[in-house]
């Protein structure tokens, strides 16, 4: 007897967007098709959208496959430049309300409030007023950029019906999740802010709906890693091992990259190690003119997700001094997880958000904005720490991380959903 048809759909931005939550969504995927989904679909953007928004985007010629049972879905815009905005989400919510008008139960999960859960929220509505009558249950899961991006720009700039349509669709969601307690809590002191505004009662549902879902990581990745490959892969970019600070991740102000440049200039170990800058993002060309008369710093543009794991394994230390900015907070740090599995050297980082929540006690903290303490923590790191006490960094490091396998936070996430073995 064949299994039953299940059907998990995740509304998201996906590969190509360098960013941990499309691998996120990616792992989640894989996940699926070991716990009885036998159609799984990404529904995200297509790729001239993406460009156009000037998100940070991967080599097109070396992104990983998914697995067969997984299908990415970029539906096409509808309507024509007389529809100035909103034509792609149309093609998203018009395409769910497609998958949605078959007979298949279904989970949809929606990561990034705006505008994916408005997507699923919309094409449930629709679905069941056409009398489709669909089987589904959603969740929504809000990431860093929904609070700190969109919520916090709707308060800070006066616009509560903004927040109140983002507070209603979030929790108009069967299940409603965070990535990390810090963004639980940020979630429900904006819900505060809005209720004090609007006299509406968003805060008392939040505490008592939002749960906490961490993001989830694919630990095969980055563990057992192949010393020869870490070897030639450093060589092709003319590194040593245990030769460079590694800074991989966005680009931006708000991963403490720019005072990471500043400081590294000042630092004793900068005669032993180069900096490596690895990503793409807004600050990048401005961060490379701070850098032009470095010849220590050294700047990576396109590395793909094999090489990431191979450059963290290899490093002497691994740098993301993030700090909280208007537009963005840390609040989670998928890349401290994934260094964190790969091992090689210390990770140096700050308690900004959420990044704390990653890494517990296994890293080497500094304030964030700090340049001086900077300075020390990477002349520390370099110069100072024993091979035992940089070994045992690692060790827990890593045993921590493990807690974030996406097989693991999977089950967490969709209870009850039976193992399938995969040969």
């Amino acid at each position: 007897m064949n299994p039953p048809h299940r059907r998990l759909v995740i509304v998201v931005r996906a590969d190509p967007v360098i960013c941990g939550h499309s691998g996120e969504a990616r792992n989640l995927a894989e996940v699926a098709l070991t716990r009885g989904f036998t159609d799984v679909r990404l529904l995200t953007w297509p790729i001239p959208a993406l460009r156009a928004a000037g998100l940070p985007l991967k080599p097109l010629d070396r992104l990983l496959p998914y697995s067969p049972g997984i299908t990415v879905e970029r539906p096409e815009p509808v309507g024509d430049y007389r529809v100035p905005d909103g034509r792609h989400q149309a093609g998203l919510t018009g395409r769910l309300v497609e998958l949605l008008a078959e007979p298949v139960p279904t989970v949809c999960l929606s990561m990034y409030l705006a505008p994916h859960t408005s997507v699923v929220v919309d094409a449930v509505a629709a679905a069941r007023a056409a009398g489709y009558a669909p089987d589904v249950h959603t969740v929504a899961k809000a990431v860093g950029s929904d609070v700190t991006n969109v919520i916090r720009s709707c308060l800070r700039e006066g616009r509560f019906g903004a927040a109140t349509v983002l507070f209603t669709t979030f929790l108009a969601n069967d299940e409603v999740v965070a990535v990390s307690d810090y963004t639980r809590d940020e979630i429900i002191a904006s819900a505060e802010q809005v209720d004090a505004r609007c006299g509406t009662g968003f805060a008392e549902q939040c505490r008592r709906r939002v749960t906490v879902s961490y993001p989830p990581i694919d630990s095969s990745a980055f563990l057992g890693l192949d010393e020869e490959e870490v070897d030639a892969a450093l060589a092709r970019r003319g590194l040593d091992r245990d030769g460079y600070v590694l800074f991989l991740s966005r680009v931006t102000r708000a991963k403490g990259i720019y005072e990471l440049v500043s400081a590294f200039a000042r630092t004793r170990c900068r005669s032993r190690v180069k900096l490596v800058v690895a990503g793409t993002g807004p600050a990048l060309a401005e961060v490379r003119a701070l850098a032009a008369a470095d010849d220590r710093v050294v700047f990576l543009d396109d590395v793909d997700d094999r090489e990431k794991a191979l450059l963290m394994h290899g490093c002497a230390a691994y740098a993301l001094p993030t700090k909280p900015e208007p537009d963005f907070v840390e609040t989670f740090g998928i890349a401290l997880a994934e260094k964190m599995l790969a091992g090689g050297g210390p990770i140096i980082t700050t308690t900004t958000g959420g990044a704390p929540e990653a890494v517990g006690d296994t890293a080497v903290i500094v304030r964030p904005g700090d340049v001086p303490s900077l300075v020390a923590a990477l002349d520390r790191v370099v110069l100072e720490l024993s091979a035992a006490e940089r070994h045992d960094l690692e060790m827990r490091a890593r045993a921590r991380a493990l807690r974030f396998d996406r097989a693991a936070v999977f089950d967490d996430l969709f209870p009850q959903t039976p193992v399938i073995e995969v040969a």
